[in-house]
Order: C-alpha cells, then structure tokens, then sequence
C-alpha cells in the first residue's frame, strides 16, 4: 500500500497477514521497500511463527524478482500469485487493506514515518478473534 505524510512524501506499507487466522504477522513502513526488505521481513515473521508452506502474494515487483523466487525456493515455500486484476483471489488481505486505510492512513495527517510507526504498531482488536 502506499500513502503520503502530510508535507507530501510518500511512503509504502508492506502488510504481511495469517490469511488462516486473519492476523496481521507483520506492517513494515518506509519510503521504499524493496525485495531484500521483503525478505527480511518475512524472515523475521517465520523466526516468530514458523515456516509457512507457501505465501500468497499479488505481482508487484517486490514479489516478482528472481531474489524472492530464488529465497522462497532455498526455504521449500511456494509463491502463490495472484491474478493481475483478481483481487478477489486475495479477499481477506483486501478487505484488511481497506480496512487499515480506512481506520489508519486516512484517518491521521502524519508528521513523520515514525509516526505511522507507532500508530500501525499500536494494538488493534478483532471482533470475530474474540478480541
């Protein structure tokens, strides 16, 4: 996802989610996210929750790279793409984004990355998890 602080500059959202228990694994923020930055995200969510089976992604370019081809193989994961223009194929992490633009990055005028930081990073419950 992407968004800007309110002076104009832009910045990225790499959400990672559980799509089996609808958690958010992982909100890396910055102005850039490049495929090592993926990678070193999702080494930092299997460190904590285990090696996934396979990880659903859409084709941006952090995601089509040999780098993460070539990382997920090494691991046994395989990349699941989806469609170029199904995003129903990817329903909770849509409805996730939506939701996190909504009650997130439209709702603050942010002064600074860290600032998305710590309002991404703060605690939000989820009804259907029982809080």
């Amino acid at each position: 996802m992407s968004d800007a602080l309110n002076y104009g500059h832009r910045f990225r959202t790499l959400n990672v989610l559980d799509d089996y228990n609808r958690q958010a694994l992982a909100i890396e923020v910055d102005t850039s996210l490049t495929v090592e930055r993926a990678i070193r995200v999702l080494e930092r969510v299997i460190e904590w929750r285990g090696k996934p089976k396979q990880i659903r992604v859409d084709n941006g370019p952090e995601f089509t790279s040999n780098a993460l081809e070539s990382w997920a193989a090494e691991k046994s994961i395989k990349l699941e793409f989806i469609k170029p223009g199904s995003p129903y194929q990817n329903g909770f992490v849509e409805r996730f984004n939506s939701s996190y633009r909504r009650e997130v990055l439209d709702l603050y005028l942010f002064e600074s990355l860290q600032q998305v930081r710590d309002i991404t990073n703060y605690e939000r419950h989820h009804d259907t998890l029982g809080d």
